[in-house]
């Protein structure tokens, strides 16, 4: 096929599958054969995006010592324990089912909103959602992701880019690839 030819249509048909399909073996210094996973490079969101994130993320950081109830386990709980689940089922997912997760719909949005909301609520999670939501939210801007930050996190461990929808800032990424379509 002609397009086997052509290193863009090849990084495109990669992308498209997926960077957990896309494992491509590559020679390494003593000639031998590395399997490296092909990841997306280019930034999912743009400026106004990237700098919602910014803004808020640190918010949500400070939220975890004023909102919440702050204890000594709450970091540990939000940026080792909630991050560990998420990567964890996050990797037993991808054994069922490789391909990209994609619940941008209004079923993925209520889920999310329903599964997150109760961490907020609950006095022994509050501080550390609030935590792991505001780091999550900078390294989602760092990265240029686009997805809800929930995912934030085990993306980036697993070199993924599944998405899940994010009701705050789905609006903004939306706009601006509008934007950024038309040629504005």
């Amino acid at each position: 096929m002609l397009t086997d030819f052509n290193p863009r249509a090849k990084l495109a048909s990669q992308r498209d599958r997926g960077p957990a399909q896309s494992a491509q073996a590559l020679p390494n210094a003593r000639g031998s054969t590395v399997e490296q996973q092909t990841t997306q490079l280019r930034r999912a969101i743009g400026p106004g995006g990237t700098i919602a994130r910014l803004v808020v993320g640190p918010a949500f950081i400070a939220a975890a010592f004023v909102v919440g109830e702050f204890e000594w386990y709450s970091p540990l709980l939000g940026l080792v324990g909630f991050p560990l689940v998420l990567t964890i089922g996050q990797r037993l997912r991808t054994r069922w089912a490789p391909g990209r997760l994609q619940a941008t719909g209004p079923l993925g949005f209520f889920l999310n909103f329903a599964i997150a909301v109760p961490f907020f609520i609950i006095p022994f999670t509050s501080s550390a959602a609030w935590l792991f939501y505001g780091v999550s939210m900078l390294i989602a801007a760092l990265r240029g992701y686009a997805g809800c930050e929930v995912l934030a996190i085990s993306n980036w461990l697993l070199r993924r880019d599944d998405q899940v929808g994010c009701v705050v800032f789905s609006p903004i990424d939306s706009a601006e690839a509008r934007a950024q379509g038309s040629g504005a």
